[in-house]
């Protein structure tokens, strides 16, 4: 099963309309979606390796603009659902201290969500909530998304005929890392 999803990812990878995909995919994993886009991006570089730095570009814009996107749904949704909770509880005094926290080092999480595994989503969201200056958010969120797509890219491009075949040939362990790193940014946002 993992060969025939590989098989087809690699073959919408090498798609006309393929960027149109993987600028989808970026926009909506920044803010709604669960799966990155890393997985149609690699399929599209190991697919087509002179096109690597475009891919990237794409995804970069694609997934900064999904950010703006969950910024947005941070902000507005708190503002309408999540202040008049907290205020029924008495909470609000609480969310002003975690807000003034957050803000301070708001910029290093959108750096470190914006390169690891951990749900880059989560901080899009927990971003607009806070008001993080947008700014700083936007300078943050071009820095880690274009530091993190563009070094795949550039891995891919250099060697990637032999990642490819390490890919090919240890299909499963590379799906079942893959995976467990996925599961844990879940899971280490969820203990959070």
């Amino acid at each position: 099963m993992i060969r025939k999803l590989y098989d087809w990812t690699l073959s919408l990878a090498r798609h006309p309309r393929a960027l149109w995909a993987l600028a989808f995919v970026a926009f909506i994993e920044s803010s709604v979606f669960p799966i990155p886009p890393d997985v149609l991006m690699i399929a599209m570089i190991v697919a087509r390796p002179s096109r690597a730095f475009v891919i990237a570009a794409v995804a970069t814009v694609a997934s900064v603009a999904g950010g703006l996107a969950g910024y947005a749904i941070g902000y507005g949704a708190f503002e309408t659902l999540g202040r008049p909770v907290l205020e029924f509880y008495g909470k609000d005094a609480y969310f002003a201290e975690f807000q003034a926290r957050y803000n301070e080092w708001g910029a290093w999480a959108v750096l470190i969500a914006g390169v690891t595994p951990f749900p880059y989503k989560v901080i899009t969201i927990l971003s607009g909530a806070t008001a993080l200056n947008i700014w700083v958010f936007m300078i943050a969120s071009v820095i880690a998304r274009a530091f993190r797509f563009f070094i795949v890219a550039a891995l891919l491009w250099k060697f990637g005929a032999p990642i490819r075949d390490f890919i090919e040939a240890r299909l499963g362990l590379v799906f079942t890392v893959f995976m467990v790193l996925l599961l844990g940014g879940f899971l280490f946002v969820r203990v959070l």
